[in-house]
């Protein structure tokens, strides 16, 4: 029987060759890309803060400096001594986090329910989530704001919520399913083995597993939330949310009280995005079952 060619000692396929050409392009590429990602998100930031907490003459000039010289607290002074932000500001945060826990209390058992549907009827239904979201905010605001006004609530935080839930729900169960998808339906067969009852594997096997990718969505629902403006303006006449009064402060105010008002609004976007961001890491459910 003849033997085998073999390649000659010291060659290496090309498809080799070519991902250890990846690897090195990606290993060199990482931090010059990393950096400049940061730079680009940090700078509008700095920007932002520096403008709130400089002097006039800093900045009214031909060639205005990058860096703080000479801070100065007066305009934040002037912007947290008002009472024009203090009632925006609790309402957008109870209207953000309402809107959040009632998304993620419906979202996250209809997810479930219809990642464990039929292939084809759950396509069907994820296709339909989708297009409810084709409909921009600006059609449909002014008739939910009408019939919310018949409905007595104008002005009040359950019908910012109700109308921020329009949006953030489709939405938060569209990403919700994919996360359910990925748990394997053996830890509830073994939940179930072990005793458990359906809903007790639901609570203490299926949604713990699916944390990760419930806090995600529960984040971003919240910063759509905190940032919405279209109902803001029809239904918030008498207390406006945050961004609604950083937008007509804007337009009456100087250009240092705007920017601290804009960093004010920033600033829970920072603390919720740095709170949440171990949840972002993938993996979780690697060797959740084994053979």
């Amino acid at each position: 029987m003849s033997a085998t060619p073999q390649a000659p000692a010291g060659s290496r396929a090309p498809a080799t060759r070519d991902s250890d050409w990846l690897a090195t392009a990606s290993r060199i590429l990482f931090w010059p890309v990393m950096v400049l990602t940061l730079l680009l998100v940090t700078i509008p930031t700095y920007i932002l803060v520096k403008v709130s907490i400089s002097r006039p003459a800093e900045l009214l000039t031909q060639h205005p400096t990058f860096w703080i010289w000479q801070p100065t607290f007066k305009h934040w002074e002037g912007v947290l001594g008002s009472p024009e932000l203090w009632a925006p500001l609790w309402k957008s945060l109870a209207v953000a986090t309402l809107t959040t826990v009632v998304a993620v209390a419906i979202a996250a058992p209809a997810a479930y329910v219809i990642a464990r549907m039929p292939k084809s009827l759950r396509y069907t239904t994820i296709l339909g989530l989708l297009v409810t979201r084709m409909f921009p905010d600006v059609l449909i605001a002014l008739p939910v704001a009408v019939t919310f006004i018949k409905m007595g609530l104008l002005d009040t935080v359950p019908g910012l919520v109700l109308a921020h839930l329009i949006a953030n729900l489709p939405f938060l169960a569209w990403i919700l399913v994919g996360t359910f998808e990925m748990i394997p339906q053996a830890l509830e067969e073994a939940a179930t083995v072990d005793g458990c009852s359906r809903f007790e594997a639901l609570m203490r096997v299926v949604f713990p597993a699916a944390l990760p990718g419930i806090m995600v969505g529960a984040m971003f629902v919240w910063l759509n939330s905190w940032n919405e403006f279209t109902y803001a303006m029809y239904l918030s006449t008498a207390t406006k949310t945050l961004p609604l009064q950083t937008y007509f402060y804007q337009a009456k105010g100087s250009w240092f009280d705007s920017a601290a008002y804009a960093t004010v609004l920033t600033i829970p976007v920072v603390i919720i995005t740095f709170a949440l961001q171990r949840y972002l890491v993938s993996g979780s459910l690697s060797g959740a079952v084994k053979g």
